[in-house]
């Protein structure tokens, strides 16, 4: 392994408050970062950086952690441009259009499933995401979701059962029966390939019992629960996900005020989607809200086909600081750090010493212009565990 300094850095974002600023970003100016193989050896003032193996001039430019999109669905076929122009045109969203990708997953081979999920992984590579968590639930049938698993364990140790997406078009007339399945062959299947376990807990797809059977059993074969909790409508999700020590209560669009205790209270990140309400066009998540409450806030893309197709998480940060009440300070803190929160990790998602080597340099002076300067690809450069790989 050799070393490597960054230098002339204008401002490193390390995500650690004992450093620079002393702000949640521990903002550092005219900084340096030493990577020692895979992990970040020493971050501070460039005239004091040790000397290294190589050196890399990062021309007065900005460093931050590389992002931590903790919220994706990139394992499927096909796409849904009818829907979105339709609803563009006025028709709105619904968890029924889940069923056409379902269909076009079930008819893909292995082959075009990973050319797919990798074409949108080299996507978010160039827009600097370093870490991933991606989903099933567009199979549906024990065979394809643990094929979906099993392709995407191939590219990410952040893997997460969705069987309990939407009840399978298979079962339409029996419910009782798909949660059946569900909690039994289809997770013996699909657990080894697994991290986690989901349910999107809303109308017109699993209600708040059926979503606690199904966690509770993926919580007994080792699968830590996420939930998709009151996106389209206020109900069980975001409490049932404090319940049952969720990593995450993602979407959180319709919250009472005890939802937002619950979540202030508890350890559950609030992992927030602001793709999916611009390409609904539906209210957007109060970050303010929630952050006032001292909740812990992710930024994730949601990506998939039907809902949020973006691999941008510069453009979820836009979109989060211009709509949903976030300083941009505090919207990469939740793009990076809160994304490692609601994957439960501290190796990943900041820039200090022993993290892991994951950074992107900026093709600007600071982190502010994620947000001040929207639809601009200033993502120059991108390591991933100390290795330039854009």
């Amino acid at each position: 392994m050799s070393s490597t300094v960054i230098t002339n850095i204008a401002t490193l974002v390390t995500n650690d408050p004992s450093l620079g600023d002393n702000s949640p970003l521990g903002l550092v100016r005219d900084a340096a970062v030493v990577l020692d193989g895979d992990r970040v050896a020493w971050t501070g003032e460039s005239s004091k950086a040790p000397a290294t193996d190589n050196r890399v001039d990062a021309g007065g430019r900005a460093v931050i952690p590389g992002f931590v999109d903790s919220h994706s669905h990139l394992v499927f076929a096909g796409d849904r441009t009818e829907e979105f122009n339709a609803r563009m045109s006025g028709r709105g969203y619904t968890a029924g259009g889940i069923r056409t990708t379902v269909a076009a997953t079930r008819a893909a081979t292995d082959r075009e499933l990973e050319a797919n999920l990798t074409r949108f992984l080299d996507e978010a590579l160039r827009q600097g995401t370093t870490t991933f968590e991606t989903k099933s639930g567009y199979g549906l049938t024990v065979a394809d979701e643990a094929r979906a698993l099993r392709l995407a364990a191939a590219h990410t140790d952040e893997v997460t059962y969705l069987g309990a997406h939407i009840v399978s078009p298979d079962y339409a007339d029996d419910p009782a029966a798909y949660v059946a399945l569900v909690t039994g062959e289809m997770l013996d299947a699909c657990a080894p390939y697994a991290r986690w376990i989901d349910v999107f807990c809303e109308k017109g797809a699993f209600d708040g019992d059926q979503a606690r059977a199904i966690l509770t059993a993926g919580k007994a074969r080792g699968l830590h629960p996420r939930v998709h909790a009151n996106q389209l409508s206020y109900g069980p999700g975001v409490q049932l996900a404090v319940e049952l020590d969720a990593a995450s209560a993602d979407h959180c669009t319709h919250l009472t005020d005890s939802d937002v205790d619950a979540l202030a209270s508890g350890n559950t990140v609030a992992t927030l989607l602001p793709g999916a309400e611009f390409s609904t066009r539906a209210a957007w998540p109060d970050a303010r809200r929630l952050l006032d409450a001292g909740v812990t806030v992710a930024l994730s893309t949601d990506c998939n086909p039907g809902s949020s197709f973006t691999s941008s998480v510069p453009f979820c940060v836009a979109l989060a600081v211009r709509d949903m009440g976030m300083t941009p300070d505090e919207a990469v803190w939740s793009a990076t750090a809160g994304g490692a929160a609601a994957l439960r990790r501290t190796d990943i998602g900041r820039l200090a010493p022993g993290a892991r080597a994951d950074l992107v340099l900026l093709d600007a002076p600071s982190h502010v212009h994620l947000a001040y300067r929207p639809g601009v690809p200033l993502v120059s450069q991108v390591w991933r565990r100390g290795v330039q790989v854009v």
